[in-house]
């Protein structure tokens, strides 16, 4: 086998048929999430048209200014997305800013490293390799900081009475946040770690599969898997990491005192 399979907007309405039955099921069901499945469906397409158009364009171009530009952008909406999740966000540039910084930090410094050293591309910067595999990882490790911020923020709030009483009895602010800290970075490692498991003998990663279905020997498939998932990995760890340190520091001062007055007023999903 050679190529790949083409596929008609016919195979793409017939696929889509399953989610419209899965709208049908909640509206009988009263789940009411069948606007919203509808909705997020709708915004996938026009996003991923929009994508393949623009990724064509920037192919061509074969510009680091534009990649570089466009990997901006990437940042800022992931940022967004990021911040528009939290139950308890920060007020200011510290809502946005934090989560984006942590990824642009985590998700640069690992990329750079697969395009110059395992990936090898000609040059380091092309956008035929840099912005899909920036991709990957800044949407794993969006996810990864978005979990650990969310579940940061909520517990130091719930739990203030406990991390204050800490403090009265001597302990530092790192101390009195120690188990807040390991529970953040759980719960936005447990998503990467549950992937990399399931990896192989539940699922075959999309990547994997894209590769067999053009052709490609299984095990040359499996190596590119393999990176991709360490990269993802290291990316995500390192990202939560840098996030929930910084949300420490901002929600903490320097005579240790718990400062949740830099919270803004509890808020659902966007």
């Amino acid at each position: 086998m050679s190529g790949y399979l083409a596929l008609s907007y016919w195979d793409l309405v017939l696929a889509s048929g399953f989610l419209i039955l899965n709208a049908v099921l909640s509206l009988w069901l009263q789940l009411g999430l069948a606007r919203q499945m509808l909705v997020a469906a709708v915004r996938m397409v026009v996003q991923l048209l929009a994508v393949g158009l623009v990724l064509k364009a920037v192919f061509a171009a074969g510009s680091a200014l534009v990649t570089f530009s466009l990997a901006v952008v990437m940042i800022l909406f992931a940022g967004r997305e990021i911040w528009a999740r939290q139950e308890r966000r920060m007020r200011g540039a510290w809502g946005p800013g934090l989560g984006a910084a942590a990824m642009t930090v985590a998700g640069t410094l690992v990329v750079l490293i697969a395009l110059t050293q395992q990936i090898g591309a000609d040059p380091w910067w092309s956008p035929r390799y840099a912005l899909p595999l920036f991709g990957m990882i800044l949407g794993n490790t969006m996810t990864g900081v978005s979990l650990g911020l969310d579940t940061l923020t909520a517990s130091l709030w719930r739990d203030a009475a406990a991390v204050e009483a800490r403090l009265l009895l001597g302990a530092t602010k790192w101390e009195a946040v120690r188990p807040f800290t390991r529970r953040a970075m759980r719960s936005g490692m447990t998503p990467i770690i549950n992937s990399m498991a399931a990896t192989g003998v539940i699922s075959l990663p999309g990547m994997m599969t894209g590769q067999i279905f053009a052709g490609v020997d299984p095990t040359e498939a499996v190596k590119y898997q393999l990176l991709i998932m360490f990269l993802i990995g290291g990316a995500t760890a390192l990202g939560v990491v840098l996030a929930i340190v910084g949300g420490i520091w901002r929600l903490t001062d320097e005579r240790h005192r718990l400062r949740l007055d830099r919270l803004a007023p509890p808020t659902g999903p966007a």
